[in-house]
């Protein structure tokens, strides 16, 4: 079963008793992140009998369900003008071999995505997930960029639960051995050359601003560790408050793992 196959079978009133925003959320994390679909009190219980015992983490998951999700997300963008979003993504529109095509950046690379494609610096993202989040992106249609930020933990957005260990997982933890192995002027060239900026007057030791996506920043914060103390290295990261304006939960925490992933894979090439 597809995410929208159980959404079908979901009360579509996005009550939020199921711990997640909106029925479409649980419904994709049920099917696709092993979430207990007992979690919806509405739910038919003909539709859990439905679904395989046991779940499986997102690495685990058949490559079909995701380009699935990928063919509908296509299918949503399908009739939105780009002219009219460009600017609220912070996107450029730009002429494609088969139409328009909204050109931007994810994570220092190139994007063209267009209403049959998306094109990662020139070849098709290998993982679907990448299109899923660059398709969601531009489904949410944007925004005007905030003039002041103002920076909040996944903790403090509404029915983040269930996502706030995998943000850690995924993506706090390894940016903490990042700062352990690597000294903070290397880590801080990785963050400039995604695009992103050192911010001053912190209590952290290492402070990163970097763009995800136009209207996507994340605030990674850095301590190193200090074992006199018994600290280990740790890092944490913020949010703007409004930045589910921008993407979904899920999308979001995946925003956080490629970011780490891609400071990675930087300061290992040296």
């Amino acid at each position: 079963m597809n995410p929208y196959e159980l959404f079908k079978r979901t009360p579509k009133s996005n009550c939020g008793q199921c711990g997640y925003p909106a029925c479409l959320a649980f419904a994709a994390a049920v099917t696709k992140g092993g979430e207990d679909p007992g979690k919806c009190p509405f739910l038919d219980p003909a539709a859990l009998e439905l679904l395989s015992p046991g779940g499986t983490n997102l690495e685990q998951l058949p490559r079909q369900r995701d380009l699935e999700l990928v063919e509908h997300l296509k299918s949503k963008i399908a009739p939105l003008d780009f002219a009219a979003i460009a600017a609220p993504l912070g996107c450029k529109v730009v002429g494609g071999e088969e139409g328009e095509e909204l050109l931007f950046s994810f994570l220092g690379r190139e994007v063209r995505l267009g209403k049959k494609g998306v094109l990662l610096d020139g070849f098709e993202p290998e993982d679907p997930r990448d299109q899923i989040l660059l398709y969601n992106y531009v489904h949410f249609q944007g925004g005007a960029e905030p003039t002041r930020r103002d920076w909040i933990g996944l903790e403090s957005l509404p029915n983040t639960i269930s996502k706030v260990k995998t943000l850690a997982v995924y993506c706090e933890q390894p940016l903490a051995e990042i700062f352990s192995l690597y000294p903070p002027v290397a880590v801080r060239a990785a963050g400039i050359a995604l695009g992103g900026e050192e911010l001053a007057d912190t209590a952290a030791d290492l402070a990163l601003l970097v763009p995800v996506l136009p209207r996507v920043p994340l605030c990674l914060h850095f301590w190193a560790e200090a074992p006199e103390e018994g600290f280990s290295a740790r890092t944490k990261v913020l949010f703007d408050r409004r930045v589910l304006d921008f993407l979904d939960l899920e999308t979001l925490v995946f925003a956080g793992e490629r970011l780490a992933e891609r400071l990675a894979l930087l300061l290992r090439a040296g």
